[in-house]
């Protein structure tokens, strides 16, 4: 999908190019290329057009890196506009499995740092977040 057929349905605020998770995004496109695609629906009577229901940001930092294609999600669903309604925060076990298993697949930590916008500090911290821990406790 062309980066500019995708129009986004609410403006970004001014100060989003300086947050936290902007320069995170950008920093994990730029090392591992896009994770989660943009959600779009067809714009009603506009062919070629379509309307970003989520990735607003993802979006925003496709068009300033200069990348002017995108692989998407067409949502057909009626309640399209409710796609972003509920966000999912990675709970921190979660986010250490997820380091873990990416460092046992020879990703090293610096490279995970640089996909996160982290500290290499901070991933070795999250990697060894259960150490000491007795099994049965990390099961419950």
């Amino acid at each position: 999908m062309p980066v500019e057929a995708v129009l986004p349905l609410r403006a970004l605020g001014a100060s989003v190019k300086s947050s936290r998770k902007y320069h995170q995004i950008t920093a994990s496109i730029k090392e591992v290329g896009l994770v989660e695609p943009p959600v779009i629906t067809r714009s009603p009577g506009k062919e070629d057009t379509y309307m970003l229901l989520d990735g607003h940001i993802r979006i925003e930092v496709l068009k300033d890196l200069g990348i002017e294609r995108v692989e998407c999600l067409v949502s057909t669903d009626d309640e399209a506009f409710t796609y972003n309604k509920r966000i999912s925060r990675l709970a921190p076990i979660q986010e250490h499995k997820m380091i873990r298993r990416a460092i046992e697949h020879g990703v090293s930590e610096e490279k995970i740092a640089l996909a996160l916008d982290l500290n290499p500090r901070s991933i070795v911290r999250k990697a060894n977040l259960l150490e000491g821990i007795c099994q049965e406790a990390v099961g419950i």
